[in-house]
């Protein structure tokens, strides 16, 4: 068993070292990475911050104005592109790689197959992003199999809603935005009747803040009725989408980082992840789902993990951020602890806001206690966005994508630290932030106890603690000569801005739980490589000294 470190890479900015940068910029100012930008020393470089899993975003070929049309792809219409580049999230064709990612657009899908195959030499799997809810306005796929029907071929615009179509339309309606339908084209982009709009918006006129670029996919849900469904016989959707998971799986893909899963119905996802697992039953399916109360049913439906935003993200946020008190933590984790396993855990992705920006911390060592808790509080994995590791600060105007903290997903761009990264340029604040990364990662691969250990929380008998939050790990392990004996780690962190000095009680039913014996030991502390003597004792306290925004993970080995 190993603890899961997933390590999200936006493929379109890693490999692109082009530091031109210009607002707004053409792909030809800016510049693009390439999967093969990921080489194999480079994916052994992440494969040393102890990743298990690559997530490689915007693979698959999405809406953008760039033009491709001399290797014979549709130019897409400008008003129904988000950025220049456009979103990885408006589908164009799901059987297709992006051909800004190719070096050789007419080879990229043999390129894509290239990185899979050097990712696992590397020792890692695969992930790639499935989009189930929505596609690009102008969805047309050009390199379906042979005898695959594409989305709407067959539908009935005519109908707002029935179980045979693949998308909603707004009958009599033409599609009418707030924005100028030309967007600098010499005609405008036209679309009647009108299709429902990605973020289940049921009429012709979505809004700025709307998904405007996308249309939803009909899953044989009425939304027009009150979402009564209709799932038998099995709706055409159903069949489409689980046949291009299909087509996935067959090119040696881990696993599935689903969009937006909790806008599709459970019942899908049932019957998809059912038939992907009867041919491939290695394939593992991450969900974004959103809604706490909704966790429990897309576990059942067949979902490895699950996004843990709207508790643990957002928690550890508001403590990191002085908004909270560290014991918020506890809560966090109990409302999901029938479920732990399946919760995966992060401070960044892509739609959220860098942990060093001025949106959030403003600096990438005040997140560090953060990391220290959300890696090793839990054996459920933990993910890690590109830059993160060096305390990229995701400043940047790109263009569509504004001054928000956020890395864009929209336009061409470079990665600031990721280029320092490449030509060894990187300050010495990054530097140690990348450091402690490796070394947090490396202990929640390497140590039992993380992987597969008892977690005890301990806040609960520390109630002093406002800034700092501990916990004890515990697992049996076999000793030289193969006597049996066990691993205690006790962590603790500390989100406040300035050193302490605390004291940390430490319960009897810690002890008879987890069977630590009451005795003097000496520690090694796995982050600081420093050791300390502890004199463990039911309900005594434990006296350990913490950095500003700091921590320690103090390993105790026992014999039995």
């Amino acid at each position: 068993m190993e603890k899961i470190i997933i390590y999200q890479i936006f493929t379109r900015l890693y490999g692109n070292r082009n530091t031109t940068r210009q607002e707004n910029g053409l792909l030809s100012e800016n510049g693009c990475g390439k999967m093969n930008d990921l080489t194999k020393s480079e994916l052994n470089r992440i494969a040393t911050l102890g990743t298990t899993h690559v997530w490689f975003t915007g693979i698959i070929r999405h809406a953008t104005n760039t033009d491709y049309t001399c290797y014979g792809i549709p130019r897409n219409h400008p008003a129904v592109v988000k950025g220049h580049a456009g979103s990885p999230y408006a589908i164009m064709d799901y059987y297709d790689v992006c051909p800004d990612l190719a070096v050789n657009v007419e080879q990229r899908m043999a390129e894509f197959e290239k990185l899979v195959e050097r990712t696992h030499k590397a020792g890692m799997k695969v992930v790639i992003d499935f989009v189930p809810n929505h596609v690009a306005r102008e969805y047309h796929s050009l390199f379906k199999p042979k005898g695959v029907k594409d989305l709407g071929q067959g539908d009935d615009p005519q109908q707002g809603f029935t179980p045979n179509n693949n998308f909603y339309y707004c009958p009599g309606e033409r599609f009418a935005p707030y924005f100028d339908l030309y967007h600098g084209a010499l005609e405008p982009y036209t679309e009647e009747p009108a299709k429902a709009t990605g973020n289940d918006v049921f009429n012709n006129a979505p809004s700025r803040n709307d998904w405007y670029e996308t249309v939803k996919l009909n899953y044989g849900v009425d939304y027009y009725a009150g979402r009564v469904g209709y799932f038998d016989p099995v709706p055409s959707t159903w069949k489409k989408m689980t046949d291009i998971l299909l087509f996935w799986a067959g090119k040696q893909v881990d696993a599935f980082r689903c969009d937006m899963a909790e806008m599709v119905p459970a019942e899908f996802w049932a019957y998809a992840t059912a038939k992907v697992r009867k041919k491939f039953p290695h394939v593992q399916f991450i969900g974004e789902v959103y809604n706490p109360g909704e966790y429990r049913h897309y576990i059942a439906s067949g979902f490895d993990y699950l996004y843990d935003k709207v508790g643990m993200y957002d928690t550890m946020r508001a403590v990191i951020c002085h908004q909270a008190p560290a014991a918020s933590i506890t809560s966090a984790w109990q409302a999901t602890d029938d479920i732990r396993q399946h919760m995966l855990y992060f401070l960044e992705n892509h739609d959220e806001q860098r942990v060093a920006s001025d949106f959030f911390a403003g600096n990438g060592l005040k997140g560090i206690p953060g990391l220290v808790a959300s890696v090793l509080m839990q054996q459920n994995p933990f993910m890690l966005y590109f830059g993160e590791e060096y305390g990229e600060r995701g400043m940047d105007k790109e263009g569509f994508s504004g001054h928000d903290g956020r890395t864009t997903i929209f336009d061409y761009w470079s990665v600031d630290t990721i280029c320092r990264a490449a030509w060894n340029t990187l300050t010495d604040e990054e530097l140690q932030i990348y450091g402690i990364h490796k070394k947090v990662l490396s202990i929640a691969k390497k140590e039992k106890a993380i992987a597969e250990g008892r977690f005890f929380d301990l806040m609960y008998v520390n109630g002093h603690l406002d800034r700092q939050y501990v916990f004890l790990r515990q697992a049996d392990c076999e000793k030289e000569g193969g006597k049996a004996g066990s691993e205690l780690l006790l962590v603790a962190v500390n989100f406040d801005d300035r050193p302490v000095s605390i004291g940390i009680n430490i319960p009897a039913h810690a002890f008879d739980f987890l069977g630590i014996p009451e005795r003097k030991t000496v520690a090694a502390d796995l982050l600081n490589s420093t050791r300390q003597t502890l004199h463990l004792k039911k309900d005594c306290c434990v006296a350990v000294r913490l950095e500003s925004r700091g921590a320690c993970v103090l390993k105790m080995k026992f014999g039995k």
